[in-house]
């Protein structure tokens, strides 16, 4: 298994637009082979220290898949090339790690 963490910056103002298109893929996500887990989280207001101040315009995509031939795979579904097309404006960039449980 492995797991991917997706930081993506959005443009001020637009992370509504760009969840909106996100998750018109999710279910089309969640039938792939090989995905166990495909999801947007956001920074939350709280009271525990943590090493940096929230973030507006930033989602964290967290995936897990059976193997990375499955995430490969993944990136040149039909679904995922229209959902960047029309992302494309929305992100500013995007960084991704991608992760083996140890």
């Amino acid at each position: 298994m492995i797991h991917v963490l997706a930081t993506v910056e959005i443009a001020p103002g637009k992370r509504e637009d760009f969840l909106k298109e996100f998750r018109k893929v999710i279910s089309d996500v969640h039938r792939e082979k090989g995905c166990i887990e495909y999801g947007p989280a956001v920074d939350i207001p709280t009271v525990i220290p943590v090493p940096i101040p929230m973030r507006d315009n930033v989602v964290v995509i967290i995936e897990k898949w059976e193997s990375l031939d499955d995430l490969k795979a993944h990136l040149v579904t039909p679904h995922m090339k229209t959902y960047r097309t029309a992302v494309k404006d929305l992100v500013k960039g995007m960084q991704v790690q991608i992760l083996q449980p140890v």
